[in-house]
């Protein structure tokens, strides 16, 4: 017995540090940490990506990082100092979006583990792995699931899950846990300011960008400090190094900590979402009268906290053709379909049961809905 045990022990850090490769996505104050915990476990073979380059106030916290490396890109200052200081250890650096890898890219990898401070491209991530899934006969095929272990910090806040997808809660699931994104329209700010937020909000994006006083960042954040990324880190760590080794069973499935007033940390299962709009195969529904403008369906996208997006473009077919409703993305587009947002569903031709096809940042992919035109508007 105790052979066997050895033997598949010994066979699970062979896998670990030879065969194993880990995306890590961000290399900010949690990456940081995440590169080195997965370095000092015995992971060899890590891809990080990230599109940002350093500045003065990474330097308080993300440690990896030195005075001489301002300016140069964070992914590959990351990996220099991890195969530097980590003997065995191969980091390859990304300097990059993560939406410019395609599905092949992603498909190399066996678990992606996520530090990022952005809702949008764990929303993303999220919808790529999801779409990388194979179902045969209805059933998923379980050899298609790439784990996502994610991780986020906030001041002294923190929080760990594991992702199985298409098997336990994603990130979309649990959108409606994530606070809305504030922002104030450029004409209250620059003409009409009634809060304080106005103002700082007019120094940050009109008046620092001309007169830049101190040669220093400006930043709408509220940075995590070292602490928090170091225990977040390493609850993540530990789960990558669980579902690599399958030593024993991971997180089941939400971590949460908190270090505000003392240590507080409790765990956990999140429950899929019946309707999700990355993982439940459920037609989504748009409940509309036929006299609300497209302005209503694209503002209820953006508003809604089911959906949250950021610049939904939509398009339909009609008579067999595809024809772009709106498109925000694409300048050209935006100029020939804005007229569309004040005209009527009825007006634009929409009729009950048409499928409308919706791309966001949020998401890889376009995502269809079922128009459902009533007298009045229900969702």
């Amino acid at each position: 017995m105790e052979q066997e045990w050895t033997g598949r022990w010994n066979h699970a850090i062979s896998f670990l540090q030879g065969v194993c490769k880990i995306l890590v996505i961000g290399a900010g104050g949690l990456g940081c940490e995440l590169l080195k915990d997965l370095a000092l476990l015995g992971f060899k073979n890590i891809d990080v990506i990230d599109m940002d380059t350093i500045d003065i106030s990474n330097l308080n916290r993300q440690f990896l990082f030195r005075a001489k490396d301002v300016g140069r890109a964070k992914a590959e200052v990351a990996a220099e100092f991890i195969n530097k200081r980590v003997p065995g250890c191969n980091v390859t650096p990304h300097y990059d979006k993560i939406q410019n890898f395609d599905e092949a890219f992603y498909r190399k990898f066996h678990i992606v583990v996520c530090g990022l401070d952005s809702i949008v491209a764990r929303r993303w991530i999220n919808g790529m792995l999801i779409g990388l899934l194979n179902y045969e006969d209805g059933e998923l095929d379980q050899s298609t699931v790439i784990p996502m272990i994610d991780g986020g910090t906030e001041g002294f806040k923190g929080n760990a899950r594991v992702i199985l997808p298409g098997l336990t809660a994603c990130i979309e699931c649990t959108l409606d846990l994530y606070p809305p994104q504030i922002n104030f329209p450029l004409c209250t700010i620059a003409h009409t300011p009634r809060l304080p937020e106005h103002c700082i909000e007019y120094v940050r994006i009109l008046l620092w960008p001309k007169e830049n006083p101190f040669g220093g960042v400006v930043k709408r954040i509220i940075p995590a400090v070292a602490s928090t990324n170091a225990v977040i880190a390493a609850a993540c760590s530990t789960e990558v190094f669980k579902v690599a080794t399958s030593c024993c069973l991971p997180l089941n499935n939400y971590m949460n900590f908190n270090d505000a007033e003392g240590i507080y940390t409790y765990t956990f299962e999140v429950q899929k979402k019946e309707h999700c709009l990355a993982c439940s195969n459920i037609p989504q529904t748009l409940s509309f009268s036929e006299n609300n403008k497209l302005q209503d369906i694209i503002d209820y996208l953006v508003e809604s906290l089911a959906y949250q997006m950021k610049s939904p473009g939509i398009t339909t077919s009609m008579n067999g053709k595809n024809k772009t409703l709106y498109m925000q993305t694409v300048k050209s587009i935006e100029e020939k379909t804005k007229e569309n947002l004040k005209k009527t569903l009825k007006d634009l031709g929409l009729v009950d049961g048409q499928e409308l096809y919706v791309a966001d940042p949020t998401t890889p992919s376009s995502v269809s809905f079922k128009l459902n035109l009533g007298s009045s508007m229900e969702h």
